[in-house]
C-alpha cells in the first residue's frame, strides 16, 4: 500500500491501490515514549523478551525489535516492534481505524538471529521488513491497518535472493491471547498490534483479483500458525 491523496486506483477485488509521494525529510526521533509499557505487555501475554534489537541511528521514530523465543505452548519465534506508536498515524477522517500501532511477525523456531547470521539478508529480511513498515506511515504521512498489503517495491521483488515472498499483509494476530491485541496507555492513546504476514506473488495477486476475504481463506488453510 502506498498513498497519493489526489487519486485512487482500485484493483479487481475492490481494494484501493495507493501510491506514495516523496518521503518526509530526516528528523530526529521522538524518543521511546511507551517502551516500558510495550515491553511489559509483551512479557505478560507472549512470554519473556529474550533480546532487543536497538537502532543505532533513527529517523523520525526510534524502532526497537523485541525477540520472544519459542515456548512449548507456541513453538515459533516472534518479533515485536516498539516505537511505531510514538507518533499517531495520519488516518482518514471518514473512518475510525487505530491511530497508534505496533507490529508483530512470526518466524520458524530455528530462525537465526545471531549477529553473524544477520549479516546475510536471507536471515535479516524480516527485521528489515518490520522496521521499514513501522517507520513508513510517519515518513509518508499515511497509515497502516487491517488488510493493507504492501509490495516490496514497484515492481515487487523478493525480500532476499533465496526468498519467494515479495509482499505482505497486515492482519490482527491470531495465535496470541485476545488481551494482546490492544494496549491502553491513557484515555487518549490505545495501541493496536498487527501481524505482518509475508505473501507470495500468487497470494498478492489473489488479494488484488478477488479481495481480502479470499486471501484470508487461503492463509487460514495454509499458514494459520504464522498469523
Amino acid at each position: 500500500m502506498s498513498e497519493n491523496k489526489d487519486s485512487k486506483v482500485f484493483s479487481l477485488g475492490g481494494s484501493a491501490i495507493l501510491r506514495h509521494a516523496e518521503p518526509g525529510a530526516w528528523s530526529p526521533p521522538e524518543g521511546e515514549m511507551c517502551l516500558e509499557q510495550i515491553s511489559g505487555h509483551i512479557e505478560r501475554h507472549l512470554g519473556p523478551i529474550a533480546s532487543v534489537f536497538h537502532e543505532v541511528v533513527s529517523d523520525t521514530v526510534h524502532i526497537d525489535v523485541h525477540v520472544v523465543r519459542p515456548t512449548d505452548a507456541y513453538p515459533f519465534v516472534r518479533l515485536v516492534t516498539s516505537g511505531m506508536s510514538d507518533l499517531p498515524m495520519s488516518t482518514p477522517q471518514e473512518i475510525d481505524p487505530p491511530r497508534f500501532a505496533e507490529l508483530i511477525v512470526t518466524l520458524p523456531p530455528d530462525w537465526k538471529l545471531d549477529q553473524e547470521s544477520l549479516n546475510d539478508e536471507s536471515w535479516y529480511w524480516p527485521l528489515r521488513l518490520i522496521k521499514g513498515l513501522a517507520r513508513l506511515p510517519h515518513k509518508y504521512g499515511t497509515w497502516l491497518g487491517w488488510g493493507h498489503t504492501m509490495p516490496n517495491g514497484d515492481p515487487a521483488e523478493p525480500y532476499a535472493p533465496d526468498v519467494q515472498f515479495d509482499g505482505c499483509i497486515l492482519l490482527p494476530p491470531v495465535s496470541v491471547p485476545d488481551a494482546f491485541h490492544t494496549l491502553g496507555i491513557d484515555e487518549d492513546k490505545e495501541i493496536a498490534f498487527f501481524a505482518v504476514v509475508p505473501l507470495y506473488k500468487e497470494e498478492m495477486d489473489l488479494k488484488l483479483r478477488a479481495g481480502t476475504n479470499k486471501l484470508l481463506e487461503r492463509l487460514a488453510k495454509k499458514r494459520f500458525g504464522f498469523l
